[in-house]
């Protein structure tokens, strides 16, 4: 079975940045699985794996526009620090949620002083090339209710409680 629309991947994978430094990988877990044409994962990973099939590898290159997007100055902006709990810690780097018209968004806190928080809205991936080295597993028909939610249900993909 080859990689395609309504096909369940499984697969293991190292994500690194242009330095080299690994990101995320699989490969001292479970192996990942997603549903192919359900924008599971990055457009540029999904097309890259397009008709693969189990123990195809790979080293894919995938640029910000087909990854996590170009990084967006207008997501980055201040917010009135009254708008936080007063006992809530504000140092750069940490994460912090409010809710959005499609449920909750993450910011990056960049910097803290007496008046102001400033946020960044971007996805932390946002403006990286990523390198990715990837192993298919396996690659087999989603179920109709996978294809009907959309995700992968069972080992390597979501659980409905």
């Amino acid at each position: 079975m080859k990689a395609a629309v309504g096909m369940v991947v499984t697969m293991h994978y190292t994500l690194t940045d242009n330095q080299g430094e690994v990101l995320d990988t699989s490969r001292e877990g479970e192996p990942l699985a997603y549903l192919h044409g359900a924008q599971n994962i990055i457009a540029g990973l999904e097309r890259a794996l397009e008709g693969t099939g189990a123990g195809h590898k790979a080293k894919v290159t995938v640029a910000p526009a087909e990854g996590y997007g170009e990084k967006d100055p207008e997501a980055v902006f201040e917010a009135p620090r009254e708008h936080f709990p007063p006992d809530m810690e504000l140092t750069p780097g940490v994460r912090v949620s409010a809710d959005g018209p499609q449920g909750p968004i993450s910011f990056m806190v960049v910097s803290v002083n007496d008046k102001t928080a400033t946020l960044d809205g971007n996805h932390p991936l946002a403006g990286e090339t990523l390198h990715f080295d990837v192993e298919i597993v396996n690659v087999r028909e989603a179920t109709g209710e996978e294809k009907e939610h959309g995700h992968v249900h069972g080992a390597g993909g979501h659980h409905h409680d």
